[in-house]
C-alpha cells in the first residue's frame, strides 16, 4: 500500500471512530416525566403486591424491517424506556427495580444511533431511578433468587391484558384476537399469553396473577405532567381539525383532509396517528369507525373529522362535523345546534365525586328544556333528537396512552385527574345521517376544563373557518401521472 492510500485510509478510520463515538454519547429519553415519577408509579406497585410478590413487565419486540419501534405503554408508564426486548423486574420483598436490556449493538448504533443498552448503567440508572440494569440473560437467574431456593416462593404478577403500542386500543385489540381465535386455521396467541406460558413451564414454582387491574386503575388517574402532555396532544388534533376545516370545499377527497392533518401532526412533532383518521362524507359519516377515506366530498353533505396524533406516546379524540360547501342549510342548523347545546350541558355538571348517570341525567333534563319551542318540520329529524335525549352514550370512554384508554369512568365518582371524552351524537338512519362532536374532559379539583374548547363548535366559528384558505388550496395535489419532461 503506497503513503497515499495509507493516508486516506487513516482517515476514514478516524472518520469512522469519530461517528462511533457520537453514536456512543448522543443517547434519546423522553424528557416529559422525571425518574421521581416513574418511581412513584412502581412505589405504588410495591404498596399494593405486598412483601412476598414480585412483577415483571415485558416491553414491546423490537420491529423488523424499516419500521419505527414504539414502546408498550404498560413499560413506558413504568420506566420511560423506548428499547425492545427489554423486561422490568420489581421485587417486593426488598423493594428494588431491576431493568433488563439487551447488549450493546455496535452496528444498528453506527446506522440508527446510541442504542440504550445493558452497558450504560450509570445513565440507565440516571434516567429512570431503578436500582440495578442487567443483561437479559440474567432474568431467569434473578427470577430464581427473588425466594425459589429458599422455599419462600412470591406470587409472580405481570400484565396479562393486551399491550397497546401505538395507534391501538385495548378494546380493538382483543376484538383482533377474537376473530383471530374464530379462524380454525390461525394457531396464533398472545404475546401474553405465550409469555405466560413461558413462565409456566420453565419456572411452574410461581403463581402467576394478573397485574393489569392495578395498571389501568393508576393510568386512569392522570398526573399534571400527563396532563400536560395529553393538552398538546389535544391541541394538535384541534389544530389538525381546524387545518382540514380550510381545507374543505366540494370535490375534495376525503384523504386529502388527512393529508392536511397528518402535515399539522408532523409539524408539531406528533409521531404518527393515535388511532387511524376517521373522516367521512354524506353518508360515511353514518359509519363510526369509517376509516377508508377514498372518497370525493360532496356539495351539500356533511363531513365529519375525528382524529388526534400519537404524541410523546399519549393521545387525545377530538371530533368536529362541518358542511362541506361551508354553510349548515336550516335543517343541519337546527340538528348540528342540539349536539352542541348537548355537549355545553354535558359539561356544566362535570365535578369531582358526581357519576356519569347523574350528569346525563341532568343534561338530559337541561336538553328537554332546550327543545320547548323548537321546531323540527322533518318528524325523522325530531325523533333523532328525542332519541338523542334517552341515549347514554354521550358520556364516552378515558383518554390516555390510549384513545380508548384503560380505566372506568362510568358510573363510577369522578375524581381530578380522570381525562375522558363527552361525545353527544345522534342518528337518522332514514337518511343515513349521523351528527356528533367530541370533546376531551378533565376533571380538576373544582370542576372541569374542556381541553378542545379552543377547537371550533358554533355555527359561525365552523363557517368563518370553512372561508379560510387553507394547506390544500396552497399546494394542491398535482394529477397523476406526471407529464414527461
Amino acid at each position: 500500500m503506497n503513503l497515499k492510500n495509507s493516508c486516506y485510509s487513516f482517515v476514514f478510520l478516524c472518520l469512522g471512530c469519530f461517528t462511533a463515538v457520537i453514536a456512543q454519547e448522543k443517547h434519546y429519553y423522553q424528557t416529559d416525566f422525571p425518574p421521581e415519577e416513574f418511581q412513584a408509579r412502581r412505589n405504588r406497585i410495591f404498596d399494593e403486591i405486598g412483601d412476598n410478590a414480585i412483577a415483571l413487565i415485558q416491553s414491546a419486540p423490537t420491529v423488523a424491517g424499516f419500521k419505527v419501534f414504539r414502546q408498550s405503554n404498560t413499560f413506558y408508564y413504568l420506566c420511560g424506556i423506548e428499547e425492545g426486548h427489554a423486561y422490568l423486574l420489581l421485587n417486593g420483598k426488598n423493594r428494588t427495580t431491576t431493568l433488563y436490556l439487551p447488549h450493546r449493538d455496535e452496528g444498528r448504533e453506527r446506522s440508527q444511533g446510541k442504542i440504550l443498552s445493558a452497558e450504560d448503567t450509570e445513565l440507565v440508572s440516571t434516567l429512570t431511578g431503578i436500582d440495578r440494569l442487567r443483561p437479559v440473560e440474567y432474568l431467569g437467574n434473578d427470577l430464581v433468587g427473588t425466594g425459589l431456593i429458599k422455599g419462600s416462593t412470591p406470587v409472580l404478577y405481570t400484565p396479562l391484558s393486551p399491550a397497546e403500542t401505538g395507534n391501538d386500543s385495548r378494546d380493538e385489540i382483543l376484538g383482533g384476537h377474537a376473530r383471530a381465535a374464530a379462524d380454525p386455521w390461525d394457531s396464533q396467541i398472545t404475546r401474553e399469553a405465550q409469555f405466560k406460558q413461558l413462565l409456566n413451564e420453565r419456572f411452574p414454582e410461581f403463581e402467576i396473577k394478573d397485574l393489569s387491574p392495578l395498571l389501568d386503575s393508576m393510568r386512569l388517574i392522570k398526573s399534571q405532567r400527563e396532563i400536560e402532555v395529553i393538552r398538546k396532544a389535544t391541541q394538535i388534533a384541534g389544530l389538525a381539525i381546524i387545518e382540514a376545516m380550510r381545507s374543505t370545499k366540494p370535490g375534495i377527497y376525503e384523504y386529502q383532509l388527512d393529508a392536511a392533518a397528518k402535515f399539522i401532526f408532523y409539524q408539531h412533532g406528533a409521531q404518527g396517528d393515535g388511532y387511524p383518521a376517521i373522516i367521512g362524507g354524506g353518508a360515511n359519516a353514518f359509519m363510526g369507525h369509517y376509516f377508508r377515506k377514498t372518497d370525493a366530498l360532496k356539495n351539500g353533505d356533511l363531513v365529519i373529522m375525528d382524529y388526534a396524533p400519537d404524541y410523546h406516546n399519549y393521545t387525545s379524540d377530538v371530533t368536529r362535523i362541518w358542511p362541506v360547501n361551508g354553510t349548515f342549510n336550516k335543517e343541519q342548523t337546527a340538528l348540528y345546534n342540539f349536539i352542541v347545546a348537548y355537549r355545553d350541558a354535558l359539561f356544566r355538571y362535570l365535578k369531582p365525586g358526581v357519576t356519569s348517570d347523574e350528569v346525563l341525567d341532568s343534561a338530559a333534563a337541561d336538553m328537554e328544556k332546550y327543545l320547548e319551542g323548537k321546531e323540527f318540520k322533518n318528524p325523522n329529524h325530531l325523533k333523532a333528537v328525542r332519541e338523542g335525549i334517552k341515549f347514554r352514550g354521550h358520556f364516552q370512554h378515558p383518554v390516555g396512552m390510549a384513545v380508548h384508554d384503560v380505566g372506568q369512568v362510568r358510573r363510577v365518582p369522578l375524581e381530578p385527574g380522570m381525562v375522558f371524552t363527552i361525545d353527544p351524537m345522534i342518528w337518522i338512519p332514514e337518511e343515513r345521517l349521523y351528527i356528533r362532536i367530541e370533546d376531551v374532559a378533565v376533571i380538576t379539583e373544582t370542576g372541569v376544563e374542556n381541553l378542545s374548547a379552543f377547537v371550533p363548535s358554533s355555527i359561525e366559528q365552523v363557517q368563518s373557518t370553512i372561508k379560510e384558505k387553507g394547506l390544500t388550496e396552497f399546494r394542491p395535489a398535482e394529477t397523476l401521472p406526471l407529464k414527461k419532461p
